[in-house]
């Protein structure tokens, strides 16, 4: 199916005022990254009955690029048990097929974009991506077990749970000053970004979630990660969702910067994730210890 063919179905999926955005936004000029050749052939061997990890290993490593973020990624402390990595191979065979296969879609996202312009804020929107996924891998390896969720998922809603914003950047000249994306820890605020350029970028990420196929929840989670309490979303995404909010909460604090969105969601992500109030700062800590240790 084709990328037009794909995104016109996709939009059928949606509510009548998302649809509409969407349908502006296409006509706009705004582009759906297409997956990457890699990718392509990867999704195909998936689909086999049986499963050649040799031959896997063999297509992740045509790309150098892809193949050196992967060992970059899996050297996680959520990974520890498994480390030190020797080969793709060797990856594929530890954490498993499916799992380094998400990975890869992840990585894969990131060289899919257009850098030609504010190539600064674009780099720094993708070290943001990638930090919070890390946070959101090593919150999963703590927490994941009680609503099955693994590390491999959490690190995808980590990077294409904003990925509708350099999007959005490539379409509106003006978004990236407007939005104030230069300034750290500023993000877009959902309620401005809509007054200014009548787009949502969980939607246009939505959009590009299901595009690459990924599973319902995760496309769920990266739709309503600032609505956790949405009537309908199912617990797999709302629990995805409440690891992606407390990435975003540690990684702010990483920064020293304040997280204007924290206080709104925290008692949502604390009942989900069931943490205690007293019990949260020494989780934060461990977080952060764990992944200054692998950054």
């Amino acid at each position: 199916m084709s990328t037009a063919a794909s995104v016109y179905a996709i939009t059928q999926s949606l509510g009548e005022d998302d649809a509409g955005r969407v349908k502006r936004l296409l006509e706009g000029g705004i582009k759906i990254p297409a997956q990457p050749r890699v990718l392509e052939e990867l999704s195909k061997l998936m689909l086999r009955e049986e499963l050649d990890v040799r031959l896997l290993a063999k297509v992740i490593n045509q790309d150098p690029g892809l193949t050196a973020l992967l060992f970059k990624v899996v050297a996680n402390a959520a990974y520890r048990q498994h480390q030190p990595f020797a080969s793709v191979d060797q990856i594929l065979h530890a954490v498993g097929v499916r799992q380094t296969y998400n990975l890869v879609q992840a990585i894969a996202l990131i060289s899919a974009g257009d850098i030609r312009k504010n190539r600064q804020v674009y780099e720094a929107f993708w070290a943001r991506s990638q930090a919070i996924g890390q946070l959101a891998m090593l919150i999963a390896d703590e927490r994941g077990a009680d609503c099955n969720i693994f590390p491999d998922q959490a690190y995808l809603v980590g990077i294409f749970h904003d990925c509708g914003v350099p999007l959005l950047m490539q379409r509106f000249p003006s978004y990236c000053a407007e939005m104030k994306l230069g300034i750290d820890g500023s993000w877009p605020d959902l309620a401005e970004e809509d007054r200014k350029f009548n787009a949502d970028h969980c939607v246009v990420g939505y959009l590009v979630a299901r595009h690459w196929r990924l599973p319902d929840f995760i496309c769920d989670a990266i739709r309503y990660h600032h609505a956790l309490a949405e009537p309908g979303i199912s617990a797999a995404a709302r629990s995805m969702g409440a690891m992606l909010q407390l990435a975003i909460e540690i990684y702010h604090r990483s920064l020293l910067v304040p997280n204007p969105e924290w206080d709104r969601v925290k008692a949502d992500v604390r009942a989900e994730l069931d943490i205690s109030e007293d019990d949260l700062p020494e989780f934060v800590d461990i977080i952060l210890d764990r992944f200054s240790g692998c950054s």
